[in-house]
């Protein structure tokens, strides 16, 4: 089983593009983030970096701005900002699928009782129990997954240039600034 690397040790390739996994605090708080990660690791996601923290109220303002004429979207605001969370950034080498795609099909429906009758072996039947708490979220697109990334990751540079470092960059340690280049898979 593969574990996770941590970003300053591995270089993303042009064949490989990412997108952002949220474990939520409600899977965190009942104990299941472990059995999730595996879950992930299982289907073949590599996870290049996994960081536990609790989001502010500003951070899911803007993260969900999409949501902000719902009805719901104070409750998930402040779900989100309940207690801490797994951002994950994920990659697939494994098969041609998108990983996009890939991560939005293990999630299944974004309501826990309709992933449970439609697809039971996705992670919102398995760990959601209702909205807004089914457990994970994915990036919906391409341009969402950018989005996101760069908001919850704002010291890490996503590029569709070269993969190459920029001239000037340090490199330091586990505890210090990290570089991930991901580059779009249809982008030469």
């Amino acid at each position: 089983m593969r574990g996770y690397a941590d970003p300053v040790e591995r270089a993303v390739s042009s064949e490989e593009t990412c997108t952002l996994a949220i474990i939520k605090p409600d899977a965190v708080v009942h104990g299941k983030t472990d059995e999730i990660i595996m879950k992930i690791q299982e289907a073949g996601f590599d996870i290049l970096t996994n960081e536990e923290r609790t989001m502010t109220e500003a951070e899911m303002r803007l993260f969900y701005q999409y949501r902000a004429g719902e009805e719901a979207f104070e409750k998930l605001v402040h779900h989100m900002c309940s207690g801490p969370s797994h951002l994950l950034i994920l990659t697939r080498t494994k098969d041609s699928e998108d990983v996009i795609t890939a991560w939005r099909t293990l999630m299944g429906p974004c309501d826990p009782c309709v992933a449970r009758r439609e697809q039971p072996e996705s992670l919102r039947a398995l760990y959601g129990t209702e909205m807004p708490f089914n457990a994970v979220h994915g990036s919906r697109d391409r341009e969402d997954a950018s989005r996101e990334l760069a908001l919850l990751f704002p010291s890490v540079k996503f590029s569709d240039e070269d993969v190459e470092a920029p001239q000037g960059t340090e490199t330091k340690g586990a505890a210090g600034a990290m570089e991930v280049l991901c580059i779009p898979e249809d982008m030469d």
